[in-house]
């Protein structure tokens, strides 16, 4: 038995040494890649205001709602170096104009902003693109950084997805302040539109800029913008309807959202982006999105509510969260009302009139983005229907590092590569079929390494049986019974007569 034992043994440990061959990871490791840059919520300390704290526990109250959390900003700040060389030290120290203050993810005020820490104070205020210039008394809404974020185009690339479909034959409208049809990267593709708050038939100018920003995610051609890189639109060749609903930077009537919606549909869109004015928990909303759909009418909408209640979920619409490199929301968007999520944070788009990209941030341009990408899925695949392509905009959406959509950032990141990828089944999982090949051939190598294993273990104890049985010692043999004495025969003895 001690041989078999010592064979099994060495049997297990050959077995345990190809394992660890198997699951050890194949070619020459790596170094770890750099981590991105952080995206914080941030306050800048101003100079000269009376309203302005000059102390942690003020900052804390006004941007926290709670005085007691001053100790928890001062440890996302201790020490840092700030832009006049000093740093804080402790939590009753007096801020300085013009230092950067890093607050938790939770605070909220207009003064608050969500980016890349800047390096040092700007010593003015960054000048406003003249959108809408040549309309007097037009306010720029839309108005943002002169520098376009490089992050967006490398995170998703929606030119991969161009050999399949750059949106020709879509029409999306973007309800919301109209779009400069004069605009270069969208020359020939503007129609004249509807202004729904004067009644006239065209909305191809834009006052406020946020409907020119919008089109430029959805459908700028390639080729423009200098210097700094060029905005290019999702769908590069699909056409914009201007829809009108708002003409100041004043939140838009419910009821000319609905109209607006109905025009769109009336006039051939296939696909509807609402601006950020959109508000999809009032009933009229509610009903003209359901009826868009109905006439086979792909609805994008943001993910924001007023009072933070989550609009109802709908087939055939996505409501859409904007999200930052780091894949963290924009904006407190509430729970269970988030389908898909996309870039919303230093978008490059252009401006009325503009020939260089402004990055701006807001759920507006990620309503856009997704847009985009409906347009690309329903030129790519024209037998799907609105549903069909609402669900498959959401199925190949990247999840992360989950398994299931989660409350606050849906069924993920939209990809557009993935959504107009041929066959349903490649499409639905685009991220996840090269790292379960590995895994399935390793299951079947082990599989196939255990049977041949069973089969070696087998032979042997076999072999190592029946020579044990040879080598054992048999009991003394017995000597065979003594044969009774032969009988004569009756006759020869004389008995019979």
């Amino acid at each position: 038995m001690s041989r078999l034992l010592v064979s099994w043994t060495r049997s297990l440990g050959c077995l345990m040494a190809t394992c660890a061959l198997l699951l050890a990871p194949p070619g020459v490791a790596r170094a770890a890649p750099a981590p991105p840059p952080t995206y914080v919520k941030y306050y800048t300390v101003p100079g000269g205001s009376e309203e302005a704290v000059t102390d942690l526990t003020g900052v804390a109250a006004r941007f926290l709602a709670d005085p007691d959390r001053a100790d928890e900003v001062y440890r996302l700040n201790e020490g840092r170096r700030q832009p006049d060389g000093r740093a804080l030290t402790a939590v009753g120290q007096r801020l300085s104009p013009g230092w950067l203050l890093v607050l938790p993810w939770d605070a909220s005020g207009d003064e608050v902003r969500y980016g890349l820490l800047p390096a040092d104070t700007p010593t003015a205020k960054p000048g406003r693109s003249p959108a809408g210039a040549r309309v007097a008394g037009c306010v720029d809404a839309a108005s943002g950084n002169n520098a376009g974020s490089p992050w967006v185009d490398p995170e998703l690339s929606p030119a991969r997805a161009w050999p399949h479909s750059t949106g020709a034959g879509a029409l999306v409208a973007v309800v919301d302040s109209g779009v400069d049809g004069e605009l270069a990267a969208l020359s020939g593709r503007v129609a004249p539109g509807s202004d729904v708050i004067t009644g006239k038939a065209r909305a191809d100018t834009d006052c406020l800029g946020t409907g020119t920003a919008m089109a430029s995610v959805i459908a700028a051609s390639a080729g423009t913008g200098s210097p700094g890189p060029p905005v290019v639109g999702v769908a590069p060749e699909a056409a914009v309807l201007p829809v009108r609903v708002v003409a100041d930077a004043t939140d838009a009537d419910p009821r000319r959202t609905a109209l607006g919606i109905e025009v769109a549909v009336s006039a051939g869109a296939t696909v509807v982006a609402l601006g950020g004015y959109a508000k999809l928990t009032d009933p009229a909303v509610t009903e003209a999105v359901r009826s868009a759909v109905a006439h086979d009418v792909v609805v994008v909408a943001p993910a924001t509510t007023a009072d933070g209640t989550p609009a109802a979920a709908q087939e055939g619409l996505l409501r859409v969260a904007g999200v930052g490199p780091d894949r963290r929301p924009v904006l407190a968007y509430p729970a269970g009302g988030v389908d898909v999520t996309a870039p919303g944070l230093d978008v490059p788009t252009l401006g009325v009139g503009a020939t260089t990209p402004r990055s701006r941030t807001g759920t507006e341009y990620a309503v856009a983005y997704v847009a985009g990408v409906a347009a690309l899925v329903r030129t790519a695949l024209p037998g799907a229907d609105a549903v069909q392509v609402a669900r498959r905009i959401a199925a190949t959406a990247d999840p992360g590092v989950r398994s299931s959509p989660s409350p606050e950032h849906g069924w993920g990141m939209v990809d557009p590569l993935a959504a107009v990828g041929t066959g349903p089944d490649a499409a639905a999982e685009p991220d996840h079929a090269g790292s379960g090949t590995w895994p399935a051939l390793l299951a079947a190598g082990l599989g196939l390494l255990l049977l041949t294993a069973v089969g070696v273990f087998g032979r042997r104890a076999r072999r190592l049986t029946r020579r044990a049985a040879d080598a054992a010692v048999l009991p003394e043999p017995v000597e065979p019974a003594a044969l009774p004495e032969p009988v004569e025969p009756a006759v020869a003895r004389g008995v019979l007569p």
